[in-house]
């Protein structure tokens, strides 16, 4: 499995504007934002200087960051004219920019060779505007590849990282979204025209559970199953996702509905949910596991073909550590080949929906 470009930019699009970041500037190949809080703390593991920040109360000052979603044709549309660069980047109007930055300075760094790749040097005879600031810019980017991509938001210099599936950056975005995602509360929502209904609607509490199968032998396969179960009459849906996927959620109580009574706990739906699940477990068809078992036998006679006469050994200490690496060999080839069943919860929350 693989993530083109374009879906690894909407995920991380999703997780920046779900933090609140700010958003400089965007294209399809590119996006370049100042972290909110929120995100800083997840993404740039600087536990130290967020201490300072709790202890001393100071505003706390988050980094930028480009990320390039293609850095293949990011870097060729960095090296053509900058009119041909302009074409499909979204810029925040001046009354949106920090404070001290203008249109034209948004202009002006869009066409900086700064969005090209780090190292490059700026064209020979070019003079830097802006005084001896710039200039000594220009010196810095000269020898060591330094070159501000943007107006400076925040500490330093705006970063560029290559966002591609299988990128560090991009499995510390997953990591952050599990774990800041891994409980939910959501309301359905009820439109306008409820808020101006005389009676309000009844709400029905869920438990959903969104759980992962991992069924490992030599071979690995991985199921998800998206259940819930309804708090007042325990009716339990093993589609629960697709129901969800239709509905339009808020984290916010809407106005004009109220939650009927739970005529069970959490704990009791979960424990309801658990066991319907291994009971669907328990019907299908295990003939892998089977499989994987016979596979097992004849891995492990293999091992015990091959140090049947290297135990003969008539040396004592030699004898011990052929013993000592069969018996390690023995072990790793039942873990790899060895069925197991493991089920975790990644996702769970309540879901107050309308009663059906």
């Amino acid at each position: 499995m693989t993530l083109t470009p374009q879906q690894v930019r909407q995920q991380v699009m999703d997780y920046l504007e779900t933090t609140e970041c700010s958003i400089i500037e965007s294209s399809p190949l590119h996006v370049t934002v100042k972290l909110s809080p929120r995100a800083d703390r997840m993404l740039t593991d600087r536990p130290y200087y967020w201490g300072f920040v709790e202890r001393t109360g100071a505003p706390p000052e988050t980094l930028s960051f480009t990320f390039v979603f293609d850095p293949e044709k990011y870097d060729s549309l960095a090296a053509q004219p900058p009119a041909a660069r302009a074409v499909g980047v979204n810029q925040p109007a001046a009354g949106n920019l920090p404070s001290g930055t203008g249109a034209s300075a948004v202009e002006a760094g869009a066409d900086m060779a700064a969005n090209a790749p780090a190292g490059a040097q700026p064209p020979k005879g070019a003079a830097p505007a802006g005084g001896a600031g710039n200039a000594q810019d220009g010196i810095l980017a000269r020898y060591f590849g330094i070159v501000p991509a943007l107006p400076r938001i925040g500490p330093g210099m705006i970063r560029r990282e290559d966002v591609i599936y299988g990128s560090k950056r991009l499995r510390q975005i997953w990591s952050a979204a599990r774990d800041e995602g891994k409980c939910l509360q959501l309301f359905e929502n009820p439109g306008e025209r409820q808020r101006t209904t005389l009676f309000s609607a009844a709400y029905e509490p869920w438990l959903g559970v969104c759980y992962k199968v991992e069924m490992t032998c030599d071979l690995k396969r991985e199921e998800l199953h998206f259940i819930g179960i309804s708090l007042t009459s325990g009716r339990i849906l093993p589609d629960f996702g697709e129901r969800l996927d239709a509905l339009e959620l808020t984290p916010r109580l809407p106005e004009n509905i109220h939650i009927q009574p739970y005529e069970m706990s959490v704990k009791t739906g979960a424990d309801r949910l658990e066991a319907y699940l291994t009971s669907q477990l328990a019907g299908l068809d295990y003939s892998w596991a089977e499989e994987a078992r016979e596979r097992l036998a004849l891995e492990l006679s293999i091992v015990d073909i091959y140090y049947e006469e290297l135990l003969k050994e008539p040396d004592e200490e030699k004898k011990l550590a052929i013993e000592e690496q069969y018996n390690r060999r023995r072990k790793e080839t039942a873990w790899q080949y060895e069925p197991q069943i493991a089920v975790s919860a990644i996702t769970y929350g309540l879901f107050h929906l309308r009663s059906t």
